[in-house]
């Protein structure tokens, strides 16, 4: 395809604002959803649209284009998180607990109400959307282009025996179209009202009513006040909230000694009463902010993802460990450490997800339970648990010291002394109403060295610079100048500049390396050195990649490592010579020698840096190797060395295929 085509089928339909009738045809695919009752419903199946790869192309410019003029026209409220780039939904959750606990310290009651927009993808009226964009001064192509995408859509529901007839959609935005965020959030801000001292706060469809006042029972009447707002304007735009997503919590410190509240808000004719656990934007919460739930859950979630995945590679035996890695990288760890951005699980907590941790460690590298844990996480190329939460976090941190406090609620609470891409902050700033209440409790400034006393401690977000001042220093931090731009990597070459978001985040990635390399054990006991990069001889299938983590860590079948039986002898069986370490057995074993010259020619040495390590072929030779001898095998697999070469066949193959992947 020419360089130039796709622009010059596209640059027209955005000059004139258009978006053809062909490009808003859809195709609906009808799921089953799991464990219903009655399949007699609709409510009972789940629709997934599927929409055309050119529209949604034309779509991601229009969003990129958008996601600029909203915020600087003001079609965003500053407290609607999502949907841009720079905002996450922990953003909002690091924006509520700051505003519960600097409330707290205040002496306050805090209440918060959670609400859910029922329905509300379906119910975004074009015609209104556009004359929001209209009044804000929004450029005249962007309203004609969302006009046009929002009307006259079409879509046919496919399934067993559907006819394929495709029907009139006249309402809401289009499933999986990369700006339907982008028209919900700016359709449904008006839903914003400014609650002081308090806070409304929305991710998406999610909205978070937050009070305060002396009482939980006055938080319920101010409560009760708020809500009719936000109902009274969605019932303006044809929307409501759901009755069963509304949760009601009472906030209370672990030092409150007063009876837990039990007040309840009625709301349209419901009684809602407090929750001991509420879950928002998939975070756990509870009326002390405690993160020991959210964290149990999330292992839990983990384990079950595990027991699935496991199937596909048991021990020994399925899938080669380098794509073992990627699960564990890409499908596990996010799995466990969602979350880990706003809550740091505690020191008590940490120990059982280590603990899967590990578990997920000896599956990628079929390794025993006798290897240390040390040793399995440099094998497995997957840092330990604590050192990556640690990272999560800090990436958290520079992502909201880089954002623009004007579209990002977090980095609107930041110390006026921290220095952001701007100088806004939000009004009014609960702090000196902390300071002024809190007694013994006075927080800690963000700037104070060491860590907090027993019983004063920093606000949520003073903590976050603070935690960022050994890795920028001081004259670092309050150098930082980044723009919205910046958190989008793309905008930089390689190497990234010095001072830009991505060199930050190099730097945090660094310090995530060196601190593994100083909890890596000693390289008398184990000389190689951790590293986030998967082996080449984990290309190979697991059984033959095993035998060599399992001897690289000094913990395999071999005399030398009483991995499974103390009692044997540590003599080699093949030449009677003890010991028979790793570098005995596959270089200087006498008995080994003619396999050794027909298979190992150029590999000398097993040192870290021995090209054995490195090269495709030589694992592919050691593999062949290890196979005819049957190196670090079980006792009694074979009753001698097998010649098939079905095993080494697909050890080669696993070898290219990795290369390819490495590669790319």
């Amino acid at each position: 395809m020419a360089p130039h085509l796709i622009h010059d089928l596209l640059a027209p339909l955005v000059t004139n604002g258009s978006h053809p009738l062909t490009l808003k045809r859809a195709d609906g695919i009808v799921l089953d959803k799991p464990r219903k009752p009655a399949y007699d419903s609709p409510s009972s199946f789940r629709v997934i649209v599927l929409l055309q790869t050119f529209s949604k192309i034309l779509e991601r410019i229009m969003n990129s284009r958008l996601s600029v003029v909203a915020p600087a026209t003001g079609l965003l409220h500053p407290h609607q998180c999502g949907s841009l780039a720079g905002l996450s939904a922990s953003d909002a959750v690091t924006t509520l607990t700051h505003e519960v606990k600097t409330l707290q310290i205040a002496g306050r009651k805090v209440s918060t109400l959670f609400l859910d927009i029922k329905e509300g993808f379906d119910n975004v009226n074009p015609s209104t959307l556009c004359g929001m964009l209209k009044a804000k001064g929004v450029n005249l192509y962007l309203v004609l282009w969302t006009r046009a995408f929002l009307s006259g859509r079409s879509c046919r529901l496919l399934y067993q025996g559907s006819p394929k007839v495709f029907a009139p959609v006249s309402v809401g935005t289009p499933q999986g179209s990369p700006i339907s965020p982008l028209l919900f959030v700016i359709y449904f801000s008006r839903l914003h009202s400014e609650l002081s001292p308090g806070l409304t706060l929305s991710y998406v469809d999610d909205f978070g009513l937050t009070a305060s006042s002396a009482s939980y029972r006055g938080n319920i009447q101010i409560l009760q006040r708020q809500y009719a707002r936000p109902k009274a304007r969605g019932a303006r735009l044809g929307v409501s909230f759901s009755v069963p997503k509304t949760e009601l919590i009472h906030w209370r410190t672990n030092r409150d000694k007063a009876p837990i509240s039990n007040a309840p808000i009625h709301l349209d004719g419901s009684v809602f009463t407090p929750k001991g656990e509420v879950r928002w934007l998939g975070y756990w919460f509870t009326p002390s902010i405690s993160t020991t739930p959210h964290f149990v859950k999330r292992l839990a979630k983990a384990q079950a993802a595990f027991v699935a995945v496991k199937r596909l590679s048991p021990q020994g035996i399925g899938l080669p460990p380098y794509l073992c890695h990627r699960l564990a990288s890409s499908l596990l760890f996010p799995i466990l450490s969602y979350g880990a951005d706003a809550f740091v699980p505690t020191v008590h907590m940490i120990r059982k997800p280590s603990a899967f941790w590990h578990k997920v460690q000896r599956w990628t590298t079929n390794c025993f339970m006798s290897t240390p844990t040390d040793i399995l996480a440099i094998e497995a190329r997957l840092p330990p648990l604590d050192r990556l939460l640690a990272y999560k976090g800090r990436l958290a941190h520079l992502r909201i010291l880089c954002s623009p406090p004007e579209i990002n609620p977090a980095a609107a609470r930041l110390p006026h002394s921290v220095q952001t891409p701007s100088l806004h902050r939000h009004a009014p700033d609960l702090r000196p109403l902390s300071a002024k209440n809190a007694g013994s409790r006075l927080p800690v400034p963000w700037t104070q060295p060491g860590p907090p006393s027993k019983n004063r401690a920093h606000l949520p977000l003073d903590a976050l610079p603070h935690s960022m001042l050994f890795l920028l220093g001081q004259d670092g931090l309050h150098a930082l100048r980044v723009t919205s731009q910046h958190l989008l990597s793309d905008f930089y070459p390689e190497p990234p500049p010095s001072g830009s978001y991505p060199q930050l985040k190099l730097k945090c990635k660094n310090l995530l390396m060196e601190e593994w390399d100083k909890a890596a054990p000693d390289p008398a006991r184990y000389p190689f050195r951790p590293s986030l990069k998967p082996h080449t001889f984990m290309g190979l299938n697991k059984f033959t990649a095993g035998r060599l983590h399992q001897m690289r860590s000094g913990k395999s079948y071999l005399r030398a490592h009483p991995s499974w039986d103390s009692e044997v002898p540590t003599t080699c069986p093949s030449c009677l010579s003890p010991p028979e370490t790793f570098e005995h057995a596959i270089l200087r074993c006498p008995a080994k020698e003619p396999a050794r010259t027909r298979h190992l020619q150029g590999v000398l040495d097993l040192a870290p840096d021995a090209p054995v390590w490195s090269s495709a072929a030589l694992v592919g030779a050691l593999a062949r190797f290890n196979k005819s001898t049957a190196t670090a095998y079980p006792p009694g697999m074979f009753s001698r060395p097998s010649s098939s070469t079905s095993l080494v066949s697909v050890c080669l193959s696993n070898v290219v295929s990795f290369g390819y992947f490495m590669s790319s």
